[in-house]
């Protein structure tokens, strides 16, 4: 039997705040297995972003433990944790955080020739992606040059540029507007569930969240089911 892609046990975070513990999220338990799409609902600033950072392993959870593949990563040296992000976990932002000095392709190159692929393989992996998002024409164009939609296909492009085992998305499609909005979450679901990753995406939208295979609550610092 396959091991979960990732599984959270017992997760707690706290930030000390002035006098005050900030108690954000308190024993979070979640199982995210290969291939299955989960969305994350919370209020902003309820925890949210934290537990995509403890799961993502961009932060250190202050108890408890994050299983990649079934491997305890959340205890891992700086090294360990980034060789982990950068083979199997990708990232998606609500805002596209690419770099304007490269172009489309350039970006989602970047990743890959960081993991040590040869350039001529990076570029041909980067211009599947973008075509699959019917970037094809848009390669050499820089993000200034890119509408909002087109920018953040690009992102999801480079997120799964390393084919990861794992997709971590924080609002993804929040920062577009509601037709924008739509098209790219389409096009992020048919990537996610062809290239068979995990997905836990966080969003406020109802609508975006019925469409995964399941909903998760984050409330008063543990996770529910929906």
């Amino acid at each position: 039997m396959n091991s979960p892609a990732l599984e959270l046990r017992g997760v707690v975070r706290t930030y000390r705040s002035g006098e005050t513990d900030l108690h954000v999220l308190r024993g979070v338990d979640l199982v995210l297995n290969p291939g299955e799409i989960v969305a994350l609902v919370a209020p902003s600033g309820t925890g949210k972003s934290t537990l995509l950072h403890a799961a993502g392993l961009l932060e250190r959870p202050d108890a408890g433990q994050v299983l990649i593949a079934g491997k305890e990563a959340g205890a891992l040296d700086d090294a360990g944790r980034t060789a982990i992000r950068r083979d199997s976990i990708g990232f998606v932002y609500q805002f596209h955080h690419l770099l304007g000095e490269f172009t489309a392709l350039e970006n989602v190159m970047l990743p890959q020739m960081i993991a040590g692929i040869p350039r001529p393989k990076a570029a041909e992996r980067a211009r599947a992606l973008l075509a699959d998002f019917g970037l094809a024409a848009r390669t050499a164009h820089f993000p200034g040059k890119l509408s909002g939609g087109e920018q953040q296909r690009v992102a999801i492009a480079r997120a799964l540029a390393n084919a990861p085992r794992i997709l971590l998305a924080d609002e993804p499609t929040g920062n577009l507007d509601v037709a924008t909005s739509t098209v790219v979450f389409d096009e992020l679901l048919a990537m996610v569930r062809t290239h068979n990753v995990a997905a836990l995406i966080a969003t406020h939208n109802p609508d975006l969240a019925a469409r995964m295979d399941r909903t998760v609550r984050l409330r008063d610092g543990t996770l529910h089911e929906a």
